[in-house]
This record gives C-alpha cells, sequence and structure tokens, in this order.
C-alpha cells in the first residue's frame, strides 16, 4: 500500500493539540502570519493540509516531531508514544509509571 497523509484524522490530531495546549486558530493565524483564520479552520476539519514549512513552524511552536501532528495511512515511525507533559507534577508522576513498567518487564 502506497504511503498517503489522512487529512481528517491530522486535522483532529491538530485540533487536539491546540486544545492541549490553549491555542485558538487566530493565535496560529498570527503566528504563521497567514492571511485568513479560515486555513486554519481547513485544516482543522481535514479540507486541506499546511505547507510543511507551516507544519515545521507548529511543530516547533507545539514541541512535538511533524509526524506527532500528521496521520497517515501506515503505522508511525516513532516507535514510542509522545507524551506531552507541562506540569511538574505530571512530570514527575511519568517518570515514576515508566520506572514501574521497566520493573515489570524485568
Amino acid at each position: 500500500m502506497f504511503p498517503t497523509i489522512n487529512l481528517k484524522e491530522t486535522g483532529i490530531n491538530l485540533r487536539r493539540i491546540m486544545e492541549k495546549r490553549g491555542i485558538t486558530p487566530k493565535d496560529i493565524k498570527e503566528y504563521l502570519n497567514l492571511t485568513s483564520v479560515q486555513s486554519v479552520y481547513n485544516w482543522c476539519s481535514g479540507i486541506n493540509m499546511p505547507t510543511i514549512d507551516n507544519l515545521y513552524a507548529l511543530s516547533q511552536w507545539f514541541g512535538v516531531p511533524i509526524d506527532a501532528i500528521v496521520c497517515g495511512n501506515k503505522k508511525a515511525i516513532l516507535p514510542k508514544t509522545v507524551v506531552i507533559l507541562e506540569d511538574r507534577r505530571d512530570k514527575r508522576l511519568y517518570t515514576y509509571y515508566k520506572r514501574i513498567c521497566e520493573m515489570a518487564v524485568a
């Protein structure tokens, strides 16, 4: 099967990341210096995709690799799930969780 980008899933994923970070479509419009906020709404609706330049800029702003934004019909290149933790308490709990998982495997 030829790898393709799933526009709908990518839009859902982009919207999820934006909500988690408290970023609005207007914020993205201003950050990327777009002429219209409608472009961002079209990305989130799966109508079209951001350019590679915009994807790169968004990935840097969100602090995630481009592969964490774009969804395709193939398995992700990244072998592990990307976990985004902003709260110090969540980071500490996740560290404990990873240690417990490592102990269970050993």
